[in-house]
């Protein structure tokens, strides 16, 4: 499974945003995907999780109702959409892929990064 991620930029708080995550496998209607991030000297956290049906989905509170997490299963895609973007929003956003439940820590598969700055 490989996952590449985009969108991430500077952008200014109240902003929205959209991030995307590209999957290149088979069998991307098994998974289910999330999104993390990490701030600057900070560990990564979990942010957003979507069942493989897009049925069922999870979020970190600071995010919910801000950020919606969503999935095309014809396109191997996955999309967060941030509005009302804070600066402490600011953080490099990791998309990854887990064979087995929105845990933390069953999230297997792991993008690049892409990185999103939010000035006040």
């Amino acid at each position: 499974v490989q996952l590449v991620e985009s969108g991430g930029r500077l952008v200014q708080a109240g902003d929205s945003l959209r991030l995307s995550c590209a999957a290149s496998t088979q069998v991307f209607m098994s998974l289910d995907m999330g999104w993390f991030r990490q701030a600057p000297g900070k560990e990564r956290e979990f942010v957003a999780g979507i069942n493989w049906s897009g049925g069922q989905n999870a979020y970190q509170d600071s995010v919910r109702g801000r950020f919606t997490i969503s999935r095309d299963n014809r396109k191997n895609m996955v999309y967060l959409e941030m509005t009302n973007l804070k600066p402490e929003d600011t953080a490099v956003y990791f998309c990854a892929a887990s064979e087995g439940g929105l845990e933390a820590a069953a999230f297997d598969y792991w993008g690049q990064g892409t990185r999103v700055t939010v000035s006040s």
